[in-house]
């Protein structure tokens, strides 16, 4: 007669990264403020008649869409964090986020380099004095932005799921190597997990890039736009937009870079991975054949581990190896024999 398996020492929660309150409530500051000035700007643009006013209020609309999807993937992942269709939690919305707000940085990049161009092909003339408190008033609600935002970046909650160090050993015998499988599937809880590479809130630095790019672009406006004013340099103006627009493309692909990374799980060549082969062959006899690591939350990682041996160990020792390394938060191990061994 079967008895009933208590399968609760080897089912754990797979919340490995519990989000960035502070991040998300500064983002719907940052998001409340720049449409406030939106509506302003568009408005006082209409009344007087300033096209620099309603250029730059529409400008902002923009970094308001890219704050709206910031604000709107910390939501997504906290909502379904207990939703089990995703197999390693939902931290990767907020990535997915940081993607989409990066290539729309990106677009702005463009769009500004677009209106650039036809202002020095056309030679436009130029309302340097509105522009110029226009540009002001950008700087002061930038700089405030990115205060908020900056203050924010190590905000996320320190909360660690994980069950204890049960031993599971499944073993058999294949019929005609004698492999001995077995499989360990382990979740490190540390109080102080050592940083891992990269480990930062994308979906708020994507924020933040916005902030600084506007934040730049006023900045340099400020400087072309009083060179035009007491100068009469009214075509460094377009001339500084193509600088900045260059500048706003670079922040903009580096983050697409970092995100697209860690959304196609491209993270083999980081240190922890030879770290990882490192430990487990550190007996001169076990030998690493296939490992696949993989990010799934800001600075906690999962492991596959395949390990073959001529006397191999329970997969509790080999994960024991492991325990240093506070960033693995779930780590499965498969140990085979050697078939040439004596």
């Amino acid at each position: 007669m079967q008895h009933s398996h208590d399968l609760r020492p080897w089912q754990h929660q797979h919340v490995f990264d519990t989000g960035n309150r502070l991040g998300e409530r500064r983002t719907h500051w940052v998001l409340a403020i720049t449409l406030l000035t939106m509506v302003v700007e568009i408005a006082a643009g209409w009344w007087t008649g300033s096209m620099a006013l309603l250029a730059d209020g529409w400008h902002m609309g923009t970094h308001a869409l890219a704050l709206a999807v910031t604000a709107g993937a910390y939501w997504l992942a906290r909502r379904h964090a207990q939703d089990t269709r995703y197999t390693f939690g939902t931290w990767k919305i907020e990535v997915l986020g940081s993607f989409a707000s990066a290539l729309v940085l990106g677009l702005v990049g463009l769009g500004i380099v677009i209106e650039s161009v036809g202002r020095l092909w056309r030679a436009e003339p130029l309302e340097a004095q509105s522009a110029l408190v226009v540009a002001v008033i950008g700087l002061v609600v930038n700089l405030v932005s990115a205060w908020l935002l900056h203050g924010a970046q190590g905000g996320h909650d320190h909360h660690h799921h994980g069950h204890g160090h049960h031993d599971h050993h499944h073993g058999h015998h294949g019929h005609d190597h004698g492999h001995d499988h077995g499989h360990a599937h382990a979740h490190h809880a540390h109080d102080d997990p050592p940083p891992a590479s990269g480990g930062q809130d994308l979906n708020l630095r994507a924020a933040y890039a916005h902030v600084l790019a506007d934040a730049l672009t006023s900045v340099f406006a400020i400087g072309a736009l009083s060179a035009a004013l007491w100068l009469g340099w009214a075509w460094l103006d377009p001339v500084v937009g193509i600088l900045g627009a260059v500048v706003i493309g670079v922040w903009a692909w580096g983050l697409m870079r970092q995100s697209a990374a860690v959304l196609l799980d491209r993270e083999m060549d980081l240190p922890l991975a030879q770290q990882v082969r490192d430990a487990i062959e550190s007996d001169g006899d076990a030998k690493v054949a296939d490992l696949h690591l993989w990010r799934v939350g800001r600075d906690k990682f999962a492991a596959i581990v395949c390990i073959v041996a001529d006397v191999p160990l329970t997969p509790s020792v080999y994960r024991e190896r492991l325990v240093v390394h506070g960033e693995l938060a779930h780590v499965s191990i498969e140990v085979n024999r050697c078939p040439h061994a004596g």
